[in-house]
């Protein structure tokens, strides 16, 4: 018989649904039977697309014996932590304060109360080199639980304080000029980090970290210093070089197990998709090299062909574990992706010995010891860039453009066999959050490639958001839908990830819609996310059942929310007039100054804003009719250009009336001698405008640019 979750919406809850296990989703049924039968509460929290957490629940969830102990003892719950972030991140940082790691599965213990006492994540079901067996530990709670009750109930009193006045932001004072000593501090700490010969900062395994590429843009486009480039370069090349990007198919893996991106973790998500996208577009914007121009295509080619709803959403991610046939009944990590050597002899016959050097493909496969010491991709390949075009061209006597050819023909009847795999599973969640970041990434993407297909997507995803999550009546984003909307409302994050999207769509379409949703977005994040003690906003919305609301510190795989508001803020502040916004955005800054200070690298997207905020307001206003071919040349100069804290304005005749109202300033602006013309501004003061490519190029690219 089916438990519960078999009734949600959650494709990681369902697929708990046909356990053994009695689960429960979290919420005040699951509590109160907790107090009524006084059982503690076993909680574990997954995600749809987690390795392990289908490991666990391979070994113990399925398995009748456990399942038995853990239905008579216990009361147990299940959660997606990308459905509840903030159920996560409290009892993650228990976790993480008790045993000083943390990961998924996180396997925690409550009390009635929801207070926790005991927590880890992975545990075998039997004991494997030290590590307690899982139903040995089942029996130590429970023992616990009715012989030392007072005990556990006043630890989890004390977990509780001590977490409170662990995350509480704590206020000081700095000198004026102290956040560019910051910026000076983070850039040099992540120079202290890089690795000169593989990029990436720190050791394996590496993550991809976009915030950390837009700050060392930010820092080089301000200080001119050419080493922050180099670093962001070489470690954006060698990421799409290596195994962590699929070669075949396009967009990146979560991360690599090795130090020089070769072996990854094969799970795909969206956010690191449009975070990496948007990375690898302002390094074509400063460096002009085509390459990062074709690796952002790249993943938008695999957003748009295999993560896209019918109507316009995007789902959440690709599983890393998949079938090697229909009739398996486990999945391993990586089959869909790897290759045996016969495989690709068998497809592309003699012209094999080509791809195979590009891709380095072996007879006794290609995986490094460092990151593969289980031997789990013997005898396979994981395909990565090997050798030049250059050198290729040399060894095998071909034309450049040839060989080019040739690899991409080989490129796509290896994909086409793929296909033919059983593919991962992929969780059809559309979170506004990461839908918000992938239409920042398509409407950027479509205005620096002049590629209008990316702007209709983005458009379209927004239009799906704003129609199925939003409440028009109340101002609430749901957290996600799947077949339809779940009952959990969105957090500050994906208010966040939207007001962002709609500001990036404003940019891309000119439409005046996109930036008054983000100003409604944000007086309802204002009114129900907002701390007015201590300032900044909390992560969750007010919950009667949450112990703690936590305020994010951390840039890490997704941008804080008071980091990516800091940022939206201000450019609102400048496009709409907004004085309070402003005001708002320096108040997040003074909560979390305290943090830049004692570690800069670990909010590095809140110090490129603030150091922003420290320039005086810069726009450009282009005044014509959208399909004015002049205009349009003009906006194709500037979006070019990398320009960080400008905002760009389009005032024409159906909107002159809404910006002469909101930015007085551009009443006076007008076409020059009948044709489309480029103001640019610094601190409300405008240059003479230009009609003309040439002159507008050569404000934006000469060194006394007031940009």
């Amino acid at each position: 018989m089916p438990n519960q979750l078999i009734h949600s919406q959650n494709p990681y809850l369902r697929q708990h649904a046909e356990n053994p296990v009695d689960w429960m989703p979290w919420g005040e049924e699951a509590f109160a039977k907790a107090r009524a039968e006084d059982k503690p509460i076993f909680l574990s929290i997954g995600y749809s697309t987690c390795h392990w957490c289908h490991v666990m629940a391979h070994e113990s969830f399925e398995q009748p014996q456990i399942a038995a102990y853990l239905n008579e003892h216990f009361v147990n719950i299940k959660v997606d932590r990308e459905e509840r972030p903030d159920v996560d991140h409290l009892y993650m940082s228990f976790v993480q304060a008790t045993t000083g790691s943390g990961g998924w599965p996180l396997t925690v213990f409550l009390t009635p109360d929801l207070k926790p006492f005991f927590g880890g994540t992975y545990f075998p079901p039997v004991e494997v080199q030290g590590h307690v067996a899982f139903p040995t530990l089942l029996g130590k709670i429970a023992a616990a639980w009715k012989n030392q009750r007072a005990r556990i109930e006043e630890s989890g009193s004390e977990v509780i304080k001590a977490l409170t006045e662990f995350t509480t932001l704590t206020k000081s004072t700095f000198q004026e000029s102290s956040w560019d000593e910051h910026a000076k501090k983070c850039f040099e700490d992540l120079g202290n980090a890089y690795d000169p010969e593989y990029g990436g900062f720190g050791g394996a395994p590496l993550f991809p970290r976009p915030v950390t590429h837009d700050f060392l843009h930010q820092y080089y486009a301000i200080h001119k210093d050419e080493t922050a480039l180099e670093m962001s370069a070489r470690t954006l090349s060698k990421m799409a070089a290596g195994g962590m990007h699929d070669q075949l198919g396009g967009g990146f893996h979560r991360y690599s197990v090795d130090h020089y991106w070769m072996v990854p973790h094969f799970e795909k998500m969206l956010y690191d998709q449009a975070q990496l996208a948007i990375s690898f577009l302002e390094m074509y914007q400063l460096s002009g090299d085509d390459f990062y121009a074709e690796t952002a295509r790249d993943i938008f080619d695999y957003v748009l062909r295999d993560l896209r709803h019918p109507q316009g959403g995007f789902f959440a991610a690709e599983d890393a574990d998949s079938l090697d046939s229909p009739k398996s009944k486990h999945a391993h990590e990586g089959l869909f992706y790897i290759w045996a050597e016969a495989e690709i002899d068998a497809a592309l016959g003699e012209e094999s010995p080509l791809f195979k050097r590009r891709y380095d493909v072996r007879a006794k496969g290609n995986a490094p010891a460092e990151g593969d010491p289980s031997g789990e991709f013997k005898d396979t390949n994981i395909l990565h860039v090997a050798q030049t075009l250059e050198t290729l061209s040399a060894e095998f006597k071909l034309d450049q453009d040839k060989t080019e050819e040739a690899l991409n023909r080989h490129k796509k009847v290896l994909f086409d066999l793929r296909e033919l795999r059983p593919r991962p599973h992929r969780d059809e969640k559309i979170i506004p959050a990461w839908n918000g970041m992938m239409i920042s990434a398509l409407a950027r993407g479509g205005r620096i490639l002049n590629e209008k297909s990316y702007i209709d997507a983005a458009k379209d995803a927004a239009a799906f958001i704003r129609k199925e999550l939003y409440n028009e009546e109340s101002g609430i984003l749901a957290r996600h839908y799947c077949d339809g909307v779940a009952d959990v409302d969105g957090f500050a994050g994906d208010y966040a990830a939207m007001i962002g999207a709609n500001i990036d769509l404003y940019e891309a379409t000119f439409d005046i819609a996109h930036l008054q949703f983000a100003e409604k977005l944000v007086e309802h994040l204002q009114k129900y996310f907002w701390d007015e003690s201590t300032l900044g906003y909390y992560d969750a919305g007010p919950d009667p059942h949450l112990l703690l609301r936590f305020k994010g510190d951390h840039d890490g795989a997704e941008p804080a929310p008071n980091s990516m508001m800091a940022g939206s803020l201000l450019k609102l502040s400048h496009l709409l007039g907004r004085d309070d916004f402003a005001k708002t955005a320096e108040q997040i800054f003074e909560a979390y100054q305290l943090r830049v200070q004692t570690s800069p690298t670990v909010m590095p997207k809140m110090l490129a804003a603030k150091v922003l905020s420290e320039q005086a307001p810069q726009h450009i206003v282009l005044v014509g009719e959208s399909d004015d071919a002049n205009l349009q040349e003009l906006l194709n100069e500037v979006n070019s250009h990398y320009l960080p804290g400008v905002v760009v304005i389009l005032l024409n005749q159906t909107n002159r009336e809404f910006w002469n109202a909101r930015l007085p300033w551009t009443k006076e602006m007008n076409l020059q001698d009948d044709k489309a013309a480029a103001y640019i501004c610094k601190d409300f003061a405008c240059q003479a405008p230009v009609t003309s490519v040439a002159e507008i190029r050569r404000i934006l690219s000469g060194s006394n640019s007031p940009l």
